[in-house]
């Protein structure tokens, strides 16, 4: 019955929705304190089932309802993780919607809709059944599409919200066919129970077929190629949402993955394919990130490339780390949605920016070298004998991004100082990583299966990723001495409208048609 302790927090948060909706509209003080209290209530819930999993060890409550329709609650380090991590983003952006949305004349609803919201998500996070899992599956993304039309009267909100319902069900559709074939297949609906049996090989090949539709419901859930255009357009929401949508929305399809980390393993063509498509995302929101000029949108795009580096570790099996980078990138981003005024208004206050260091073809070689060299010898302190192939590849991959900093020191113009901080950054940076990869790795011993050793497909891709990262990583540090070619110009214009995949997705499904403005009459003008 103690496991039963982290339903109380979605609870919470549904009560607070209740009063909320029941509060008025414009300035529903009384009904933000309520929100606030109940997400602050859902930490406290969190950190005492911290405690109960350190005295009781992991364990399912006992199930609500009968066979396969039953509810009950899982309470594991990886439900724990998302617990923690779900209850503080939201209590953050609670309190920063009530402030940011003070004198909108829908305030109640949209606290409602939000603290709604939270509570799907802290219901999906904890599922201890399949039934369980899909229920909070789908009230997370329904409820998100009432906060996507906050502002319904707005063509671009609707259009992302369409846009974003269409995706979300045919994510909910193979999410609904991999719990049939996992139900199928083990005789069971509870979750702990098929990952043991999955773990020893069993319930093959409709395990194959179930791994590949959570594959696909993950890839639609995180905004991946080609589906990803709905993310990019949702800025049209209030800032709040945009950071609500990292505390497991939008990311939701990693924890997806991560919960079902057994499952996936019987199925390595599919892991391969969540490779392709999670460093392709990765790559291709990276390089559109950086031609955006609008902050929001910038940041969004960022998002869609974290989310496909999330998406390439978990087809790389690492899913410890995976776990990790959902919670290290919701903190960051929320927090960088959430700051992203305050950001401006710092820019727009600087009168005259610094001059920038451009490195030379010799400075960008230099740099990716002693990037190289530095991760090779913390990795060595650290121990390489004991990381399994596909750790090292994504440490080599995260190391390139350090090595474009290091080439902003190696400039002829840049002044020492700045040598030293971003050789520095590269030290801090490759040694973090090997410390949290082992943190990960020795906490989640035992939740989640440890990497298998690599076939030959795996290691084809694995340099693949490796080459194709570096490649980009080399261009973009050179980018600047080519900048003012025309080609350049042209791949910047193309890049910044996304290379228009997402306005070949919209007339896939059918084209968006605007409705016609009303004419001007001599009236009408006047006033």
């Amino acid at each position: 019955m103690i496991h039963m302790l982290p339903l109380f927090a979605p609870l919470l948060l549904a009560g607070a929705s209740y009063y909320a909706f029941k509060a008025p509209g414009l300035r529903p003080r009384q009904a933000i304190r309520v929100a606030e209290l109940a997400a602050l209530g859902s930490i406290i819930v969190a950190i005492l089932s911290a405690v109960v999993l350190v005295l009781q060890g992991s364990g399912t409550s006992p199930a609500i309802g009968y066979s396969y329709f039953a509810l009950a609650s899982r309470l594991d380090l990886v439900s724990l993780v998302m617990l923690l991590l779900v209850s503080f983003i939201g209590w953050v952006v609670l309190r920063y919607a009530g402030t940011f949305l003070d004198g909108e004349e829908r305030q109640g609803p949209f606290t409602g809709w939000m603290t709604a919201t939270l509570a799907a998500v802290l219901l999906l996070v904890q599922s201890g059944t399949l039934l369980q899992l899909v229920i909070g599956w789908i009230a997370t993304s329904l409820l998100l599409h009432q906060l996507l039309l906050f502002y319904p009267d707005r063509i671009a909100a609707q259009r992302a919200a369409r846009k974003k319902f269409i995706v979300s069900r045919t994510g909910d559709a193979a999410l609904i066919g991999a719990v049939i074939l996992l139900a199928i297949s083990f005789g069971t609906g509870d979750i702990a129970t098929i990952l043991a049996a999955a773990r020893e090989g069993e319930g093959l090949p409709l395990t194959i077929a179930a791994a590949a539709l959570l594959a696909v419901a993950a890839l639609l859930k995180s905004a991946q190629f080609p589906t990803h255009g709905w993310l990019t357009e949702v800025m049209e929401t209030p800032t709040p949402v945009s950071a609500l949508l990292h505390a497991g929305v939008v990311n939701a399809g990693g924890f997806l993955l991560i919960r079902f980390a057994d499952v996936m393993l019987q199925a390595p063509v599919v892991l391969a394919v969540l490779v392709m498509v999670g460093g392709f995302t990765a790559l291709f929101g990276s390089l559109v990130m950086l031609t955006q000029s609008a902050v929001k949108t910038s940041l969004a795009w960022s998002t869609v490339a974290q989310m496909g580096f999330m998406i390439l570790q978990c087809g790389l099996a690492l899913f410890p780390i995976a776990l990790l980078h959902i919670v290290a990138h919701s903190l960051y981003k929320a927090h960088a949605f959430l700051a992203s005024g305050s950001a401006i208004e710092k820019v727009a206050s600087i009168k005259r920016p610094g001059s920038v260091a451009i490195p030379n073809a010799k400075a960008v070689g230099r740099a990716f070298l002693l990037a190289l060299a530095i991760y090779a010898v913390i990795g060595v302190l650290f121990g390489f004998a004991d990381k399994p192939p596909q750790a090292l590849a994504l440490g080599a991959i995260l190391i390139f991004g350090v090595a474009y900093l290091i080439a902003q020191g190696l400039a002829d113009a840049a002044p020492r100082a700045l040598t030293w901080r971003t050789s520095l950054y590269a030290i801090s940076a490759a040694t973090a990583y090997f410390a949290l990869q082992r943190i990960s790795d020795k906490l989640m011993l035992g939740t989640l299966p440890a990497t298998p050793q690599p076939g030959p497909l795996e290691w084809t891709l694995m340099l693949l990723a490796v080459v194709t990262f570096g490649v980009v990583a080399v261009a973009q540090s050179l980018f600047p001495l080519w900048a003012y070619h025309p080609a350049a110009a042209g791949l910047r214009v193309h890049l910044a409208n996304g290379l228009y995949v997402n306005a070949l997705f919209d007339r896939l499904l059918g084209g968006w048609t605007l409705p016609r403005s009303t004419p001007a009459t001599p009236a009408s003008i006047k006033e």
